[in-house]
């Protein structure tokens, strides 16, 4: 399942109240360059005439021409077919979001199983994912000209921690991107691990991945010492205010699961935990990666100074496509400056 996706139509659907942050996710690539030519003569010759419905209208005739050969949207429809679209159309009446009423949704370059009330990735994820295969490609290069063991991963490729997995959209995509990684993705929702086992067996990427029904909040990070210390950590954690809630999509009230979105009354209640965590488990001159609200980089940066204990510091801290400060790159202290201290 393809879906369409521009720069603009990114953009485009910030400007409305129940996208944004928590928008859908897009794939990358599929708009023809018949519909860029259609979208340049439509704006062109509408240019400061346009409505509402004139905005609708256009995109409707984009997605049905993308969508549709003339010989399949004239085609007639089964029973059973005309039948499976009513549901389907009952579904989303009833604010069912998108990715549930279909099933399924496409991130990176994967197509996952989607299954309420499991949290759906959002196109600023795909960024998050991005930066740690970033990451991954300029240690493998360091590598090559240093032979110092804390600065590279092992022969057999880094291992990398998932806090919180959801439909295991990151842990997959990493695993299909760096093919010589191992993951090893934690959530506290026992649907979670059982839609990121699913998603794993039909992508054939289990062999790879160690799945945990794991709460950092209440569990101790021993249960994770079989598997070693760790590379990297990477998390698109709860952080929404809580004060926040309650302005949140009538889609996502009703049908996600809020434990994946409320942070605490600062947004930082899960956060705090993954940081006290990756002092425990992160390799020295490891690297942890975090999607954040844009007023958490200096909330963490403060939180960290006053924590000197944990060894660990921001490293960068990078923002979405909207241009906020959305990911954060902290990275453990080594050895010889844990001794001094």
């Amino acid at each position: 399942m393809k879906v369409l996706t521009s720069p603009l139509y990114k953009k485009l659907l910030y400007l409305f109240p129940h996208c944004g942050h928590h928008g859908m996710s897009l794939a990358e690539g599929s708009v023809p360059n018949p519909c860029y030519r259609l979208q340049r003569q439509y704006f062109s010759y509408k240019a400061g005439l346009m409505a509402a419905a004139d905005l609708v209208n256009y995109w409707k005739d984009v997605f049905e021409f993308q969508s549709l050969s003339a010989s399949s949207i004239s085609a007639p429809l089964s029973s059973k077919q005309q039948e499976e679209v009513q549901q389907l159309c009952a579904k989303r009446l009833q604010r069912m979001p998108l990715q549930y009423v279909l099933g399924e949704w496409d991130f990176q370059d994967l197509t996952l199983k989607m299954k309420p009330p499991v949290f759906i990735p959002r196109p600023e994820t795909e960024e998050l994912v991005s930066l740690v295969v970033d990451e991954e490609c300029r240690k493998k290069l360091t590598s090559a000209y240093c032979k110092d063991p804390w600065l590279s991963p092992g022969t057999h490729g880094s291992v990398i921690l998932e806090v919180g997995c959801g439909s295991g959209a990151i842990a997959l995509s990493l695993l299909r991107k760096l093919p010589h990684s191992q993951v090893i993705a934690i959530d506290k929702s026992e649907a979670a691990v059982h839609l990121t086992r699913e998603n794993a067996e039909r992508l054939h990427l289990q062999e790879r991945l160690k799945i945990l029904h794991l709460d950092i909040s209440s569990s101790s990070w021993e249960c994770l010492q079989p598997w070693g210390l760790v590379d990297t950590i990477i998390s698109n954690p709860p952080y929404v205010f809580h004060e926040d809630m309650t302005h949140l999509a009538a889609e996502i009230l009703s049908y996600e699961d809020l434990d994946a979105l409320d942070g605490g009354n600062d947004g930082m209640s899960v956060i705090k935990e993954i940081l006290n965590l990756a002092s425990c488990i992160l390799k020295d001159y490891g690297s942890m990666f975090l999607e954040v609200d844009p007023r958490h980089p200096e909330m963490v940066k403060n939180w960290l100074c006053n924590h000197p204990d944990l060894f660990l510091f921001v490293s960068a801290t990078h923002k979405d496509f909207c241009g906020k400060p959305r990911f954060l790159h902290i990275q453990k202290h080594g050895g010889e400056v844990k001794r001094r201290s």
